[in-house]
């Protein structure tokens, strides 16, 4: 019987500048909200050369506006078109989703780039550019997974159904709007920059505003008004113990590496009107992280009834309470058990390919992957090539080896869990 798996191995190997050509394209391509187009039109382009099902839209709809799980910043996604192509199975095997986003974050101030944001450049067996590790490396080891298959005519028995959508940056409406069109497998996985690290539970996140009332008056007699800065500091204050109690409560062991498993983050401060004056308003805007296993509505309860109780250390705020409001961006939490058969197929290919354990941790962070748990109750593993540490950050990068032996890893998974036929 051959080897299949060497067969893969070596086909990889000797694949490489494809992948690195494949990977310059896409991020050479800013793919920035708004402009998602021409990079999914590469997507779709290397999709028809595999001979794969296509399927190609700009989401939308009632449906998708009025799901409760349907955030956006946007007023329509006109040219940003979700892509989802499919690799039909030979039959009684089990399927898998593959799901990558495209969209990537601005590039930022670029005189803190030491190239152009979008170069693709190679150095030392690092690919730089916006987008290169969050996540277009892992939306190639996709493809070069699906390619080797193909490649090598290898019979598989389920369905492998690839997705490149848009809106993860902004809470998932590309991969919901792809759930809402019927798409559906038996595990989904997601090749997020996870540092090849395996991550079965997914934190949540929600976005918040708070608006901290205060009473004007001239600076020079300050001691008349209320200044709504420090007010605002009470409130922050009040986040960072809330912050705490909620952390002391998390007992996963796949949090023991992360200093603060649920983070509360205020990422935006904007108050006051003019430096003579004693301000009467300030907003606060942050990110609560909610737990793989929380329930988002109990975990805004909880926010709004600290805030709500600040009375108790400041008066004024009987006078004049803090407005709590849910905005934006929003990512539901997910989780599946270590030893689900999914998981342990990654971890077992990891293991052949690496020689080693893999680490196995909770994100830190929200994805695409708590909408399949949330909504179709399937296994969903993040794991990916890619450094957190640098996404979103200037000069981003990925390493070359580690999208190689992820590809590696992925392929072998496809095999195993998808089941070759050998009839």
């Amino acid at each position: 019987m051959k080897d299949v798996k060497k067969e893969v191995e070596n086909w990889l190997l000797d694949n490489e500048p494809r992948m690195i050509k494949l990977l310059q394209r896409l991020v050479q391509e800013p793919s920035t909200q708004g402009v998602e187009s021409a990079a999914q039109a590469i997507i779709v382009e290397t999709c028809r050369e595999l001979g794969l099902q296509l399927d190609i839209w700009e989401p939308g709809g009632e449906q998708l506006k009025k799901h409760p799980y349907f955030v956006t910043t946007r007023k329509n996604f006109s040219n940003s078109p979700n892509v989802v192509a499919v690799r039909k199975g030979t039959g009684g095997g089990k399927s898998i989703i593959l799901n990558g986003h495209i969209d990537v974050v601005p590039e930022g101030d670029v005189s803190q780039w030491n190239d152009e944001p979008f170069s693709g450049s190679v150095v030392d067996g690092k690919l730089y550019g916006r987008g290169s590790t969050d996540m277009k490396g892992g939306n190639v080891a996709l493809l070069m997974a699906l390619k080797a298959i193909q490649s090598l005519n290898i019979p598989i028995k389920g369905d492998i159904i690839f997705q490149s959508v848009i809106e993860e940056e902004s809470g998932g409406a590309g991969t919901l709007a792809a759930i809402l069109r019927g798409y559906k497998a038996d595990a989904a996985l997601i090749p997020e920059p996870t540092n090849m690290k395996i991550f079965p539970k997914q934190q949540g996140s929600l976005w918040f505003r708070l608006v901290v009332k205060g009473k004007s008056a001239h600076g020079g007699t300050r001691y008349e008004g209320v200044s709504a800065i420090e007010k605002a500091m009470l409130v922050v204050q009040g986040l960072l113990d809330l912050e705490k109690l909620r952390n002391a409560r998390v007992t996963d062991p796949l949090y023991k590496n992360t200093p603060i498993p649920l983070p509360i983050n205020i990422g935006k401060i904007n108050g006051g009107s003019w430096p003579s004056s004693v301000p009467d308003s300030v907003e606060l805007e942050g990110r609560i992280g909610v737990g793989p296993e929380e329930d988002i509505e109990k975990v805004k309860e909880e926010l709004e009834q600290v805030i709500s109780q600040l009375y108790k250390k400041d008066s004024w705020f009987e006078k004049a309470p803090i407005k709590v409001e849910w905005f934006g961006a929003r990512w539901v939490p997910g989780s599946v058990e270590i030893d689900h058969p999914f998981v342990q197929t990654l971890i077992h290919n990891f293991e052949i390919v690496k020689q080693t354990q893999p680490t196995i941790e909770a994100s830190p962070w929200g994805t695409d992957g708590g909408l399949f748990t949330q909504l179709l109750n399937i296994p969903i593993v993040v794991f990916g090539p890619g450094a957190t540490e640098v996404a979103h950050f200037p000069n981003e990068y990925i390493s070359i080896q580690n999208i190689m032996e992820t590809t590696k890893i992925i392929t072998f998974t496809l095999l195993d869990w998808c089941e070759i036929d050998n009839t």
